[in-house]
């Protein structure tokens, strides 16, 4: 899928949905990935850009195997060492250079993959009228996605900023945004920082 720019038109009645930037993808567990700190830059300029209409979304994760749900407590027997209860509970913050956004922004925590997860952010999203949802954060090919397909059907225009979304794992990275996004074209745009910033007037 190609940058291809502002495909339908101007950005209006738009929140800002940064999913999942925080310390257990960015530093020392079994979760951590540098991917996470190469977006940090564009991702701030955004969340400074309109603070007021950025929300953030944490992943938390249970304190045991057994509070998880259904074949979420085979994940965790394979991750038991991102489990709540081994944590210090600071890790699931979001990264520094983030925090001084929230507030005014909103933090809303899930459980599983997808922000919609949680009804707190349709909630939100409703109060506030937004018809555009403009997606950065991790990982592409899990959390980020799975909110896309979420917004996407629920008929949000789903804005994709190619140059503040990160993976773990490149090759997943660039398949999903390459091909998997694509086929999604007439719902999904993927624009870069910089266009964005220019025609998003909050």
């Amino acid at each position: 899928m190609r940058i291809e720019g502002l495909r339908f038109g101007s950005i209006e009645r738009a929140v800002h949905l940064c999913v999942d930037m925080q310390r257990l993808f960015a530093e020392e567990t079994e979760w951590a990935s540098p991917a996470v700190l190469s977006i940090v830059p564009q991702v701030a300029r955004i969340c400074a850009h309109a603070p007021e209409h950025t929300i953030f979304t944490r992943f938390l994760t249970p304190d045991r195997i057994e509070d998880a749900k259904g074949q979420w407590k085979d994940f965790y027997r394979r991750w038991a060492s991102v489990l709540a209860s081994r944590l210090d509970r600071d890790i699931f913050d979001l990264v520094p250079q983030l925090r001084q956004f929230a507030p005014p922004a909103r933090v809303i925590d899930k459980f599983a993959y997808s922000g919609f997860e949680d009804t707190a952010l349709q909630t939100r999203l409703d109060e506030v009228g937004a018809t555009t949802l403009i997606l950065t954060g991790v990982e592409t090919d899990v959390c980020v996605l799975a909110t896309a397909l979420t917004a996407i059907d629920r008929g949000y225009r789903t804005m994709v900023v190619a140059d503040a979304i990160a993976s773990s794992e490149p090759g997943s990275h660039q398949a999903c945004v390459d091909r998997v996004l694509a086929r999604y074209r007439e719902q999904v745009e993927l624009v870069d920082s910089a266009t964005l910033l220019r025609a998003w007037k909050p």
